[in-house]
């Protein structure tokens, strides 16, 4: 969520060349590649760390060993979603151990152009669009580029070029000089309006250098990664924000097998890497503590023996910018206490474990993820102290037009997905007896919380509360629609945050009652998008929500006292 308080007329078009291989995150492309996974046509390419070289989407085999791409359930297969192409290749046939393990051509793969366009009436939103803030009024971002690939070697120029109105509104303001920035009145950088004229932006976007040898793999870059199962909410990855610059290292998917023998254990994947967060101009902070380093590992495993499962684990710490913190890339690999707890002063850690199951036989795909922010003694007490999770189910639905339709000529079965996902990252209540913590995004010695250039690099709707999503998706020769409700709290935390070590008499609960309860505020979002090939290369797409928002009001009546009665706002 790019913070959102009102709402929102969402009103957007984009217009691209669509291309296949390694696809950017959450494209068109890529959403629909994950479509076709369900029913098994399509291998997934990752297992819990996925970025645009990364997701290399490839047709699964047959028995026979034919390609399942002309299977019917491709429903795209007539339209031009285009291929790497080789440019050049070697025609020697001399081979070694280590030529083996790379491809010795060259091969090019061109990216977009794309152009993104949407309005929003009353306040900013948006959400996993990389460094583009939909503020209020006009947005725009274009992008465009091409990957080239050789010799092992990898290169991809995808910058990202943004317009933002951002018009005025109204604001909550906060502590500092300044009334943009961290609207929570908590320590965390979170704009809410990027000063008070409209802006241009130019960020790197997927642009990055790789090195790759069979499946060993090392890159520097800013390709933001997506961690974990989620399809609209992962805790610890996401494109919500800006790309940071990164270095990473390790094993992208590959089949494990028991040494010195042919036993197949399963897929395994890993990387760790070590970036460079920024804080936004509107975060007031000496300069030497302006930056951050994060230091990261994710690995994941699917075992042989449960077919379709995976299960990963994710942990991240956050230090100042400095040198010696190169010192957490080994506290990743061991959990040491400092100072009496499983956490520094000087430092910020961050800890999930994923599992999905996938069915293909059913088209059914369900997931889970349990965060923990820290580690500290009151986990013996309370294993859930800074819980979150997350749940999700996936599910492809047929829709058999043949037969609801049969003296129709032209009528083919067509497909559609049915996506759910539930999150709740609401703080756990022990700390009514203890701080005020806003979250799991938050933290008292990292007061930038775990952002970039002042927004959240994980979850962006609910982060501070729950989201509850319900889509269904339907997929046709010529392009896809989707309808969707969408149900979400933004900042529980904050209020719950304001009731620690109150008194529970009469007087003091009123007073509480009377100062924040009605900050409560849930937002119920119905929307569509829908996208068309108008030729085969050429792809529109149009969307429109109208939200409803529920807050509360309180009236003070000399006669009737006290009371507090519902109210709604609403806005296209």
């Amino acid at each position: 969520m790019k913070n959102i308080r009102k709402l929102a007329f969402i009103l957007f078009t984009s217009t691209f060349l669509p291309t296949f291989s390694q696809e950017a995150l959450k494209s068109t492309e890529e959403e629909y590649y994950d479509f076709l996974s369900l029913s098994g046509i399509v291998g997934k390419p990752t297992l819990g760390y996925r970025t645009l070289s990364d997701s290399e989407w490839n047709f699964s085999q047959n028995e026979d060993g034919s390609s399942t791409e002309n299977e019917e359930v491709n429903f795209w297969k007539q339209n031009n979603l285009g291929k790497k192409k080789t440019i050049w290749e070697s025609d020697s046939e001399s081979e070694n151990y280590f030529s083996k393990g790379i491809s010795k051509s060259f091969k090019i793969k061109i990216y977009g152009p794309e152009l993104f366009n949407s309005y929003n009436t009353a306040v900013p939103y948006g959400q996993n669009d990389g460094a583009l803030w939909q503020g209020k009024g006009y947005n725009v971002s274009f992008t465009t580029g091409a990957r080239l690939e050789g010799f092992g070697f990898e290169l991809t120029l995808k910058p990202q070029l943004s317009y933002s109105q951002n018009k005025d509104f109204l604001t909550l303001g906060n502590s500092f000089s300044n009334n943009y920035g961290v609207f929570f009145g908590h320590p965390i950088d979170i704009v809410e309006r990027y000063g008070d004229s409209s802006f241009k932006t130019f960020d790197w976007g997927d642009t990055e250098v790789r090195y790759t040898w069979k499946t060993l793999t090392f890159g520097f870059g800013y390709q933001s990664p997506w961690l974990g199962p989620a399809w609209l909410n992962p805790m610890l990855g996401s494109n919500n924000s800006a790309p940071y610059p990164k270095f990473d290292a390790g094993l992208r998917k590959t089949k494990a097998f028991l040494p010195f023998s042919d036993l197949y254990l399963g897929d395994i994947e890993g990387r760790i890497w070590i970036g460079k967060l920024a804080s936004s101009d509107y975060f007031e902070i000496s300069p030497e503590t302006k930056d951050r380093m994060v230091t990261a590992i994710s690995a994941s495993y699917s075992p042989s023996f449960i077919p379709g499962f995976t299960l990963g684990v994710n942990r991240i710490f956050m230090a100042k910018w400095d040198s010696g913190n190169i010192k957490f890339m080994k506290r990743l690999f061991s959990r040491s206490r400092e100072n009496g707890t499983g956490t520094g002063n000087d430092e910020d850690q961050k800890f999930s474990i994923f599992a999905d199951w996938h069915f293909s036989k059913i088209g059914f795909e369900v997931y889970g993820e349990l965060g923990r922010d820290d580690f500290s003694l009151n986990e013996d007490t309370n294993p859930f102290h800074t819980a979150i999770y997350t749940l999700g189910v996936k599910q492809y639905v047929p829709i058999r037009l043949t037969k609801l339709f049969p003296k129709w000529e032209n009528a083919r079965d067509i497909g559609s997905e049915l996506i759910l996902e539930w999150n709740n990252f609401e703080m756990s209540q022990d700390f009514q007896l203890q701080w005020e913590y806003l979250g799991f995004y938050s933290h008292g010695s990292i007061t930038q919380g775990y952002t970039n250039k002042g927004q959240i690099i994980g979850a962006g709707t609910g982060s501070f509360g729950n989201s509850q999503f319900l889509g269904w998706k339907i997929y046709y020769p010529k392009g896809s629609t989707m309808l969707y409700c969408h149900r979400f709290c933004p900042n529980n935390n904050s209020v719950y945050s304001k009731a620690v070590n109150t008194a529970s008499d009469a007087s003091g609960s009123a007073e509480m009652y009377r100062k924040w309860y009605a900050n409560f505020e849930t937002y119920y979002v119905l929307g569509f998008n829908t996208n068309h090939f108008v030729t085969d290369s050429l792809d529109i797409s149009f969307g429109i929500s109208y939200i409803n928002i529920l807050h509360y009001q309180y009236t003070l009546d000399s006669k009737k006292g006290f009371n507090v009665r519902a109210g709604f706002k609403y806005n296209f």
